[in-house]
């Protein structure tokens, strides 16, 4: 039987390409989705992890046990340690000319191996008078090496404040600097917008608070010490707790997990993607070998007749399985790893991206290889064990499809529907209670559910949209006949598609709902994209200042609030500041933070509903509603309280700040250098215009990111989906050559043919396109509101126009799938097909 089997692939090469295909595309799927989550912590590792990424193991702080200067000399001296690299990092102030920025200033370690960052040009600083800069602010302030700079300031140096804030805080101090090189910018998000600088550990010291201790200590370890055996000595020798030394894995984990609040929600939606591809994976190749393997069905009961035993055709079944699953397996695997490269390409040739990452984990290649395989052999075992399951004579004949008259029509229904109804129930309560766990095995068992009702059901439709085609005469007729007189065949053409198109209408509403959620999200935690703010006794920003600032491109609309007086809430006095209507609607997006006419926004924390303005000499009652984010003042309207009077002595305490909204396209980059205008052309420093869209946009920057990634297994998916539609039809006009030259012999033409063809593939797909949009809308919805609804609100966002083209795409990929087929069926002539088995 092992030659029969090897005869197999080699007489009907066609169809196992086709096969081949299927496996590989869903392989492919797979293995990306895999690659997918280790390239995700590797870009974590490259953009939050990058300052200590080459080191072997980390030190931090805790509140109680400080990072000191003796700390420092004890791991330099230690035997099993190569180098190590003490860090301060302070916040500062920076003088670059005319502009004013925030910055980070830190120390340079001895020894380059530890250094984080390349150098693009010039040298490191050998001086306490030196510092080297990050080419985005040389770029943006035209500095060069050898360009004088001022640091300056009390900065606060991470959580290591204690001892400066015991000692009351330094005076404020600067440094006077010359560029010495150019370096790389930081990949970390956290310092977005920010002047970076890197100096000596005596230059740092002197804009450091009072003794400040270090942040960190990275280290590299000697040769051959391994990193248990370190950790073990290192937390004898310093007295410290083992989990505050670890690897730079381990310390990217650590920080991702803080800023999730102690969930790694990434992990968990992408290893639910992981999942839904398995699911896929299994569907489609199992839909396309047991087509392939259901038309050999005489053939195997041909071959029990002339003496081949039940286990013997099992077994030459499973190694034709076995030999296409591992081959397209491979490929699967390589595909999967080109795909991935080449959209980690793209994305570090964005400026915004540069720290995107490819990782090939061992469990992609590993996965890919075993489940690629397994599912080909387990697909391919179910139909040849059917085949052999009854007398040989028997399988000779035809077999009756599935339907409500036979007990394996009305089984399937019956478990079709148990499973439909009873996944349906717990993907809606998986959803609703934001329960990831229980909503994907739900929303998988419901969607099993559906497609062994689909041989029931798609065939009846497909039948009913027929009513389209009846224009088209002959063919069009033939076509929706077609449809109901083999339900096999035409639910397995439509399986495949319908798959598909679920999954990308399940993909495209769930990215559409999450993104909505998180801007949601975004606009309550800020409000407003920009605020500017001169102080008390400065120079006030004038009319021709804000009408300069608003005339800025990026710019959408500024306002100037208006001090009105003040509210008390307990022992709290806010200032109040009023706001008019048209202002409100242009900058609130949020109607939560938008003050009525007698009534006052207070910050989140105050739970006040009714609160005391006070302006001048007259006090208002007012109700009161918390805003979605923390302040330090009140809103209340314009039109209900007029400014105080010039004259009033509240303005020497506060001055109403300028409130800015820009333009939404601006990435992170544009951001930085619009906040530089907004501060030349108010006559301000930088740090006097709050960015807080700058965070905004870069929350905005990593969905961007994870949506786009998404987009890339999303072609596969459709790959996927259009491999099974053609090779479905492609079997389905190997399997009907006699009945298809009957027809030609019968006068039907060689272009009714076609058009017979192409009409039936374009309603079944049209059917499994309409079917597939309504099921992935809502597993869409599901899936978001299962994996986000812990942390905001997810209400159902259906992207019309994307699935209005999904639709369109699929009847089109409909069409062309029978291209090739039915080419080849119009063109054998009559007296050949019907010579042909």
């Amino acid at each position: 039987m092992l030659h029969v089997s090897l005869s197999q692939l080699k007489t009907h090469s066609r169809r196992f390409i086709a096969i081949t295909l299927a496996v590989l595309l869903a392989v492919a799927f797979l293995s990306a989705t895999l690659m997918v989550n280790a390239s995700t912590k590797a870009s974590l590792k490259a953009s939050i992890g990058q300052e200590y990424a080459s080191a072997d193991l980390l030190i931090s702080p805790t509140n109680e046990q400080l990072l000191t200067a003796s700390s420092a000399e004890m791991v330099a001296s230690s035997s099993l340690v190569a180098q190590s690299y003490p860090l301060i990092s302070v916040y500062a102030q920076s003088d670059l000319g005319n502009t004013s920025l925030g910055a980070s200033f830190r120390n340079m370690p001895d020894n380059s191996a530890l250094e984080p960052l390349a150098l693009l040009s010039g040298a490191w600083p050998s001086s306490k008078n030196e510092v080297v800069v990050d080419a985005q602010t040389a770029k943006r302030n035209s500095l060069t090496i050898g360009s004088k700079v001022t640091v300056k300031g009390e900065a606060v140096s991470g959580s290591n404040t204690a001892s400066a804030d015991a000692t009351g805080g330094a005076a404020a101090t600067s440094l006077q600097a010359s560029i010495t090189g150019i370096m790389a910018s930081s990949t970390n998000p956290m310092l977005q917008g920010s002047a970076q600088f890197v100096g000596t550990l005596a230059a740092v010291r002197t804009i450091a608070p009072g003794d400040a201790n270090f942040d960190s200590i990275a280290m590299k370890l000697k040769p051959g010490v391994t990193v248990d055996e370190a950790k073990s000595a290192l937390s004898t020798s310093l007295d410290r707790p083992a989990t505050t030394i670890l690897t730079a894995d381990e310390k990217t984990t650590e920080m991702v997990a803080m800023f999730t609040g102690g969930q790694d929600q990434l992990t968990i939606i992408l290893l639910a993607f992981a999942a839904v591809a398995l699911l896929v994976s299994a569907l489609v190749v199992s839909n396309t070998f047991s087509v392939l393997v259901a038309q050999r069905t005489r053939e195997l009961a041909l071959l029990r007749c002339i003496g081949a035993s039940r286990k013997q055709i099992r077994n030459s079944v499973i190694v034709e399985a076995l030999i296409v699953g591992f081959v397209a397996s491979i490929l699967g695997v390589l595909t999967a790893a080109g795909i991935m490269a080449l959209i980690l390409a793209l994305l570090a040739n964005n400026p915004d991206f540069t720290f995107a990452t490819l990782a090939v984990p061992p469990s992609a290649i590993i996965a890919g290889l075993v489940v690629g395989t397994s599912l080909t052999v387990l697909s391919a075992l179910v139909p040849a064990r059917a085949a052999t399951a009854v007398a040989p004579l028997a399988a000779l004949r035809p077999v009756d499809d599935a339907s409500l008259q036979n007990a394996g029509g009305r089984a399937r229904l019956i478990i079709g529907i148990v499973l439909t109804l009873l996944g349906g129930v717990g993907l809606v309560v998986g959803g609703l209670s934001a329960n990831l766990l229980l909503a994907l095995p739900a929303g998988a068992a419901s969607f099993i559910g559906i497609l062994m009702m689909a041989t029931l059901i798609v065939p009846q439709l497909v039948s009913l949209a027929g009513i389209l085609a009846r224009p088209a005469g002959v063919p069009g007729r033939m076509a929706a006949a077609n449809a109901v007189r083999n339900p096999r065949r035409t639910t397995a053409t439509a399986s495949a598609l319908l798959i598909g198109v679920t999954l990308v209408t399940m993909m495209m509403t769930g990215a559409a709902t999450a993104r909505h959620a998180f801007d949601t999200e975004l606009d309550g935690s800020y409000p407003v994209d920009i605020t500017a703010q001169s102080y008390p006794g400065a120079t006030p920003i004038s009319p021709a200042d804000i009408a300069a600032a608003a005339a800025l491109p990026g710019v959408k609309h500024i306002a100037k609030l208006e001090l009105v007086g003040s509210i008390v809430v307990g022992d709290t006095q806010l200032p109040a500041y009023a706001i008019s209507e048209s202002d409100a609607l242009a900058l609130l997006a949020n109607p939560a933070n938008r003050p009525g006419p007698t009534s006052a926004v207070l910050p989140k924390s105050f739970q006040s509903t009714s609160v005391s303005l006070a302006a001048g000499t007259q006090t208002t009652t007012l109700s009161a509603t918390p805003a979605t984010t923390d302040g330090s003042n009140a809103l209340v309207s314009l039109a209900s309280f007029p400014a105080l009077d010039a004259g009033d002595p509240l303005h020497s305490q506060e001055i109403a700040p300028l409130w800015i909204s820009v333009d939404e396209s601006l990435d992170a980059s544009a951001l930085t250098d619009l906040r530089t205008s907004l501060a030349s052309a108010l006559h301000i420093d930088d740090y006097q215009v709050s960015g807080a869209v700058l965070e905004k946009a870069m929350f905005n920057q990593i969905i961007d990111m994870l949506l786009l990634v998404v987009t890339g297994l999303l072609a596969v998916a459709v790959f996927i989906a259009l491999i099974g539609v053609a090779n479905t039809l492609s079997l389905s006009v190997l399997e009907r050559t006699r009945e298809n030259s009957l027809l030609r012999a019968l006068g039907l033409t060689r272009g009714q043919l076609r058009g017979m063809l192409a009409l039936e593939a374009v309603l079944i797909a049209g059917v499994a396109a309409l079917i597939g949009s309504f099921m992935g809308v809502i597993y869409g919805w599901a899936g978001a509101q299962s994996a986000l609804g812990n942390f905001a609100d997810v209400p159902v966002m259906v992207p019309w126009g994307q699935i209005l083209l999904v639709v369109l795409v699929a009847g089109v990929a409909g069409l062309l799938a029978s291209v090739v087929p039915a080419h080849r069926a119009a063109k054998l002539s009559p007296v050949e097909g019907m010579a042909m088995d």
